[in-house]
């Protein structure tokens, strides 16, 4: 099966059935391959999971080996928001080929990113018709509160991991989008990772499988 996005998929083992699918998008400059290393511990526990990891759909200016959700060389907030909004509808598309030909439900499907994909999961997983299974975000932040605040229209719980020692997306981030969420009552948990800059650490990487693991039927 051929997806509009150059992907990297991990299937179940051939005798276990999909029942579930985690989206991982990777940050800035990364690439599907970079984030699907995630998988290699998940996939022992999620028997009945298939994992997406795409590439984003620009090269990056800043990494040429790697790619981008949307552009951050121009730091306007407004060019930044509008760049974004294309990457949802890339993404959207790319979320309901897998729903049609793997037969998935939104409630089926986890939405991981870090950093850049973590803002992208964010607001795919809250611009939806309907509540995916959960969202799971590593470093990132809200792009544009009033933006989402305005075009909400679900409530998909979610996990938000950040670093304390985080240089590149400031750890008040996690905090801004907890009140967001709170104030907009979407169901939200969240680690501060005591000497942890912007990476996953195994830490956050299990935090994230044992809530998956929580949410998921499995």
């Amino acid at each position: 099966m051929k997806l509009s996005l150059e992907t990297t998929i991990i299937k179940p083992d051939i005798n276990n059935a999909i029942k579930n699918a985690i989206i991982l998008l990777h940050g800035y400059g990364g690439d599907g391959k970079d984030i699907s290393m995630l998988t290699l511990n998940w996939k022992r526990f999620l028997p009945n999971t298939i994992f997406f990891c795409p590439n984003g759909h620009e090269i990056c200016p800043i990494n040429p080996s790697g790619f981008q959700w949307f552009d951050l060389t121009n730091e306007n907030p407004e060019y930044i928001l509008e760049q974004s909004k294309k990457a949802e509808q890339i993404l959207n598309n790319f979320i309901e080929e897998i729903k049609d030909n793997y037969k998935l439900e939104n409630s089926q499907i986890c939405l991981s990113g870090f950093s850049q994909g973590c803002m992208m999961s964010i607001n795919l997983g809250l611009l939806s018709n309907e509540n995916y299974n959960c969202i799971v975000g590593f470093s990132g932040k809200i792009i544009d509160k009033k933006d989402l605040n305005e075009r909400k229209t679900s409530n998909t719980q979610m996990l938000l991991i950040h670093g304390e020692l985080d240089a590149i997306v400031p750890p008040s981030s996690l905090l801004e989008a907890k009140d967001f969420l709170i104030r907009n009552n979407i169901k939200v948990e969240t680690h501060m990772i005591k000497n942890c800059d912007h990476h996953i650490p195994i830490e956050a990487s299990s935090l994230a499988l044992n809530y998956i693991k929580k949410n998921f039927k499995i």
